[in-house]
């Protein structure tokens, strides 16, 4: 039982009451047990997502060819969490993303309803030959993808696109055990205009 407890510890770097109490749940399956923590781990993170975040760090990233810079403002709620090495990798692991996804916004909320009503004019062109109850399907979906291009939180995190930027988000969260917000970020990339 020890000897598990440790693997699962190393694995998911939760605390040892926790990693016995889900191996106890998962009738000692290691995977299971991952599962169990990682859901506990999302539910904790809903929870502190309510909490103020006032402190943090700004992180500028500039790309290798120093054609593209970003510039990130990152919060937690204490100045020790922003000191912290995960929350600063955290932070550096997002302005690449931004750097390479080129978001416009952090979440879906924030698009605007111009920008919705053009995407959507274009999508109805585009499918202008489908019978309108098909059509509204066709919008829907295609919405959700220029959400993941457009949207921060909802792109496929570019060094493992099997999870989102908000999983990701989520994970570190209940790794860290503080609310964590994406403040605001701006990306510059040579010879763009405004």
């Amino acid at each position: 039982m020890l000897d598990k407890v440790k693997e699962l510890r190393e694995k998911t770097n939760a605390g040892v009451m926790n990693c016995k109490i889900a191996l106890k749940e998962a009738d000692d399956d290691i995977e299971k047990a991952i599962v169990i923590l990682r859901k506990k781990g999302i539910s904790l993170a809903s929870k502190k997502s309510s909490r103020v975040a006032r402190e943090g760090v700004i992180v500028s990233y500039i790309h290798m060819n120093d054609k593209i810079g970003v510039l990130l403002e990152l919060n937690c709620e204490t100045d020790f969490v922003a000191r912290n090495e995960e929350f600063k990798k955290f932070a550096k692991e997002l302005t690449m993303q931004i750097a390479a996804a080129s978001p416009t916004y952090i979440t879906k909320d924030e698009v605007t309803e111009r920008d919705l009503a053009r995407e959507r004019d274009i999508i109805k062109e585009q499918n202008k030959n489908k019978p309108e109850h098909v059509l509204e399907k066709i919008v829907e979906g295609k919405l959700m993808s220029y959400y993941q291009d457009i949207c921060l939180l909802e792109q496929p995190y570019i060094k493992d696109p099997k999870i989102s930027i908000r999983d990701l988000l989520t994970e570190v969260i209940s790794k860290i055990g503080e609310n964590i917000v994406i403040k605001r970020f701006t990306r510059y990339q040579l010879g763009e205009t405004a």
